[in-house]
């Protein structure tokens, strides 16, 4: 049974990893071991470009690439609290009026 080319280029583009994904290599010791085995070792940071793993950067230590992987969320944007209204900060339980 032939599959079309147009449902196997889908399955295909599932199993493929992104263009943009990076990952951490640890530089130094000849042997690739876990992160928590050497934290404060160098890291290489790769980008993977459609093709093959591109260096992309290097940082001091494991804390500093995880950093550099998951950047913290932008703060969410702050509301303007009126004077007076039953939210303002500071007046403890919320109370019918």
């Amino acid at each position: 049974m032939d599959e079309p080319l147009e449902h196997w280029a889908a399955r295909r583009e599932k199993r493929l990893r992104p263009v943009g994904e990076k990952k951490v290599v640890t530089l130094g010791s000849g042997q690739q071991r876990a992160a928590h085995v050497d934290p404060d070792a160098p890291r290489l940071i790769l980008e993977w470009d459609g093709y093959a793993w591109q260096p992309l950067s290097t940082v001091e230590n494991y804390t500093a690439a995880l950093r550099l992987l998951n950047p913290p969320p932008p703060a969410p944007p702050s509301r303007p609290v009126h004077p007076g209204s039953p939210m303002a900060p500071g007046t403890g339980r919320h109370r019918r009026t």
